[in-house]
Formats: C-alpha cells, sequence, structure tokens
C-alpha cells in the first residue's frame, strides 16, 4: 500500500520555523506544508503590494526558505505554502533567487495564482455583504483587498507538472494539504 508523509511546517503567519527544519532532516517526508495566510494577513500583504509592488508575500518567506530549501531539496521533501499572499510571482522569484544563491540545481518552483478578485469588484458593488446586511457600495472605509478562497486545482496541477517548490496566494487551508494527496494517489478532484 502506497504512503505520502505530510508535514506542517507552520499552522500561521509568525510560527517558529525549527520545528519544520526537523521534520525535514528526521521526518522521512515527502511534503511540508507552510500555511501562513489569513483574513488579516492576505490584507497586510495587500497593503504592501501597494507601496512596493515587488512585495504582498510573507515577510518571512525569505528567511523560512534560506532555511528550508536547500534542506528540503537534499531530502527530496516538496515544499507547499500560501506564504505567496498577495503576490505569489514574487514571492516566486523570490525563492528562485535564493535557490541560485544556494547553488539549488534543477529545482522547479511553481506560483498559483488567480485568488485576487479585487479589479472585478465593480460587478459586485450590489451584492450584500453577509455580515453587515449591507450592499458592498454602502461599506464604510476604502477596500484594499478582495480574495476568493481557491481549492487544490493549481496545486495539483503544479505538482503534476513537476513542481518542487509550490507557492499559492489565498487557498483553502486544507487545500496545501489534500493537493499532494490527489497528486499521489490520482483521486479525481469530485471524489
Amino acid at each position: 500500500m502506497k504512503k505520502i508523509r505530510i508535514g506542517s511546517g507552520a499552522g500561521y503567519a509568525g510560527d517558529r520555523l525549527e520545528p519544520s527544519l526537523e521534520l525535514i532532516e528526521k521526518g522521512k517526508l515527502d511534503y511540508i506544508a507552510y500555511e501562513c495566510l489569513a483574513e488579516r494577513t492576505i490584507a497586510i500583504a495587500q497593503l504592501a503590494k501597494l507601496k512596493d509592488p515587488s512585495k504582498g508575500y510573507n515577510p518571512l518567506l525569505e528567511y523560512r526558505m534560506n532555511e528550508a530549501l536547500p534542506l528540503a531539496f537534499k531530502h527530496k521533501v516538496k515544499i507547499i505554502t500560501n506564504m505567496g499572499a498577495a503576490n505569489p510571482v514574487a514571492a516566486l522569484e523570490l525563492v528562485a533567487n535564493i535557490a541560485k544563491e544556494k547553488g539549488i540545481k534543477g529545482i522547479k518552483i511553481a506560483a498559483v495564482f488567480g485568488d485576487d478578485v479585487f479589479p472585478k469588484l465593480d460587478k459586485y458593488k450590489d451584492a450584500t455583504v453577509w455580515e453587515t446586511g449591507k450592499t458592498l457600495a454602502e461599506l464604510n472605509g476604502e477596500l484594499v483587498s478582495a480574495n476568493a478562497y481557491l481549492g487544490a486545482e493549481g496545486i495539483v496541477k503544479a505538482l503534476q507538472d513537476g513542481a518542487d517548490v509550490v507557492i499559492t496566494g489565498r487557498v483553502s487551508d486544507p487545500a496545501i494539504f489534500i493537493a499532494p494527496l490527489i497528486y499521489e494517489f490520482g483521486w479525481k478532484m469530485d471524489d
């Protein structure tokens, strides 16, 4: 019977790194997942991206990947994370630069994006916000972020394409854990 091992490298944006490094080194893992994104953290990331379009990913991404990437590559552990936050493409570029600086050759890094629906908000200005009962247009303040929860599909596709590292924006929390199961066991998306 086929088995895979998935480690949890983080459960929130500011989680400690050291336990994940120990898991990568000693846990005989196939995957490690860094789940670091919440509604608050994606809003903070979106504000950072507005100030600097090259930012918008988790501020600890560079620190984590400097340590975890060489170890994961050495132990053949694939990394899946939503640390791309509001800018998974910039996060991919950062991780690719880290891999280059560390002399890691042949690594495949993928970004999953499409969760940012902010540019489409005008179509929904008359939609009722459940929490307030008001329409989107009636809300006070300035909107800076609007993201849809993506599922596991993009992560599965990245794994099918040979990715060693998959960086996402807003996906459902279980997606980063269920995607490797779907991929490894050939499950159907509607199973």
